[in-house]
């Protein structure tokens, strides 16, 4: 196999990661969503001190779960946006930080990388 059918290859297969990881994103988050939705139903009309029930997970302790996975999903399906848009622009699989290529375990495992894995935070 010459380099050109491996390079496309390669990018094939990481822009099918990317759609399943962004599918599985969207998933998640519609999952959060809906739960927060349930949880504002839940709460509507009712003037409780959930705060003080010993029985009860708070509801603030609950809200700020949620919505802190809302926003991780969010963040996430952004990343994978964003490296496709990448990807597209043939600027996929190249450190951000240095220029060097990202390593291709790096990718198929995280394939919304922007670092190679010394630059990495």
């Amino acid at each position: 196999m010459d380099d050109v059918s491996q390079n496309s290859d390669v990018a094939r297969d990481r822009a099918e990661q990317l759609a399943s990881r962004r599918r599985d994103a969207r998933a998640q988050l519609k999952e959060v969503e809906s739960e927060l939705a349930a949880l504002r139903r839940s709460r509507e009309g009712t003037a409780d001190d959930d705060e003080h029930d010993p029985d009860g997970v708070p509801l603030s302790e609950q809200w700020s779960r949620l919505e802190g996975l809302r926003l991780a999903r969010t963040e996430a399906l952004v990343g994978i946006d964003e490296a496709a848009e990448r990807m597209e622009r043939g600027e996929g699989g190249r450190c951000r930080r240095c220029g060097a290529p990202i390593a291709s375990a790096r990718l198929a495992a995280r394939p919304e990388a922007t670092t190679c894995i010394d630059c990495a935070p």
